[in-house]
C-alpha cells in the first residue's frame, strides 16, 4: 500500500514538473525571457565617398524593427575600390555565414555574387549599375541570390554632360577621364557619342589604369600650348571621387581655368562645380526595405529591383569664385545648392 501511494505521488509530481516545462517553454521565464533571432547582418563599403549609405541603411532597419544588440547585429568591413579586398570581404562572409549582406559599389555586388554562388546567403546592392554585368536576369525578376538598388550610370553620365553644357554652352571638346579597369564605366561610355552629336560636341577619352596613368595623362596635357579641351566631365566611376586622383584633375582644371564637373567632391579646400548623382542616404534605406523582405522569408530571386533617383548638387560658390554667371534656369534644377 505504501509502495502504491508513493508510485501516485511519483507520477503526480513528474506530472506537474512536466506541464511547468511546457509554461515556462511558452512563457520564456526560465531564461529571463523568450528567445530572439539575432540576424547577421554583413556590410561591404567599397568607397567612403558613399558611406551615408550606410547610415540610411541601418536607420531604416531600426524603424522596420531590427534593433542593434537586440536582434540585429552588423559586421562592417571598409576598402577604397580595391578589387582584390572585394573579393578577401566577400569570402569572409560566407565564412561567416551572414543571414544577409548589404554591398556597394558595382565591383562589389560582383565579387559577393561570385562568392555566394551556391550558398543561401542572399545579397542586397547599391549604387551598383547592372547594365552589361550580369548581375541580374532582369529588373523584374532578378534571379539567384541578388536583388538591390539600380544605379542609373548611362542616365547620369548623359545629363552630366548635357548639364555642363547648360554652365559652359560654347564648349565644344569635353575630357573625359575614367578607370579603364571598372567594368561601369563601358556601359556609360556606349551611351554618350550619341549624346554628343546630339550636343554638338566632340568627346575626348582619357582613360587610365592607376592614378599614376592618370597623372600622366594630365602631365602631358600641361605640357603643351593648347589644352586641347573646353571643359572635364567626370562619368560615374571612382576616379572621380577618390582624393588622390581628384586632387590630380581639379588641380589642372583650376590652374588653366578649365570647369569640371559630374560628381561633387570638395577635399583639402578643392571642389568641382556640380554632381548629378544619387541620395546614397536614401539608396541605404531603399536597400533597408529589400532586406526586410527578404528577412521575413520572401524569395530573393523574386524581389525587384528597384532604381535610384538622380540627385543634383550645385557648388555655387565654387561657380561664383571661377567667375561663371548661372542662370535660374539651372539653379532651379539643384537638389542641393552651396552656397
Amino acid at each position: 500500500m505504501c509502495f502504491k501511494k508513493f508510485s501516485k505521488l511519483t507520477k503526480q509530481f513528474l506530472a506537474l514538473f512536466m506541464a511547468l516545462i511546457v509554461l515556462l517553454s511558452f512563457t520564456g521565464c526560465g531564461s529571463g525571457k523568450a528567445k530572439v533571432k539575432e540576424y547577421h547582418v554583413g556590410i561591404l563599403s567599397g568607397i567612403s565617398y558613399l558611406a551615408a549609405a550606410i547610415d540610411g541603411f541601418k536607420e531604416e532597419m531600426t524603424k522596420r524593427g531590427y534593433i542593434e544588440g537586440e536582434n540585429i547585429r552588423y559586421t562592417i568591413l571598409s576598402t577604397e575600390s580595391d578589387l582584390e579586398e572585394y573579393k578577401i570581404f566577400s569570402k569572409k562572409f560566407v565564412e561567416d555565414g551572414v543571414d544577409l549582406v548589404f554591398c556597394y559599389p558595382t565591383e562589389a555586388a560582383l565579387a559577393l555574387k561570385e562568392a555566394t554562388e551556391g550558398t543561401d546567403i542572399p545579397v542586397v546592392f547599391g549604387v551598383t549599375n547592372i547594365e552589361g554585368t550580369d548581375l541580374v536576369k532582369s529588373v523584374r525578376e532578378p534571379g539567384g541570390n541578388i536583388t538591390g538598388v539600380r544605379y542609373p550610370g548611362p542616365d547620369l553620365a548623359i545629363k552630366r554632360l548635357e548639364f555642363m553644357l547648360e554652365i559652359v554652352p560654347d564648349a565644344k571638346r569635353i575630357l573625359l577621364p575614367y578607370s579603364s579597369e571598372l567594368p561601369v564605366c563601358g556601359p556609360q561610355l556606349e551611351v554618350l557619342p550619341e549624346a554628343a552629336e546630339r550636343l554638338g560636341v566632340e568627346l575626348i577619352y582619357a582613360g587610365a589604369k592607376t592614378p599614376e596613368e592618370l597623372e600622366a595623362i594630365f602631365n602631358e596635357y600641361d605640357s603643351q600650348e593648347e589644352i586641347g579641351f573646353d571643359a572635364i566631365v567626370s562619368i560615374a566611376e571612382a576616379f572621380a571621387v577618390e582624393p588622390v586622383t581628384f586632387l590630380t584633375m581639379i588641380k589642372f582644371a583650376n590652374k588653366h581655368n578649365i570647369p569640371m564637373g559630374g560628381a561633387l567632391m570638395q577635399y583639402d579646400g578643392y571642389s568641382s562645380l556640380f554632381g548629378i548623382n544619387i541620395n546614397e542616404y536614401v539608396t541605404g534605406q531603399l536597400a533597408a526595405g529589400l532586406a526586410d523582405k527578404i528577412l521575413k522569408g520572401e524569395d530573393v530571386s523574386k524581389i525587384p529591383v528597384v532604381t535610384d533617383e538622380d540627385f543634383i548638387q550645385i557648388n555655387y560658390r565654387e561657380l561664383k569664385k571661377q567667375g561663371f554667371d548661372i542662370p535660374e534656369s539651372v539653379l532651379n534644377q539643384a537638389d542641393e545648392i552651396i552656397r
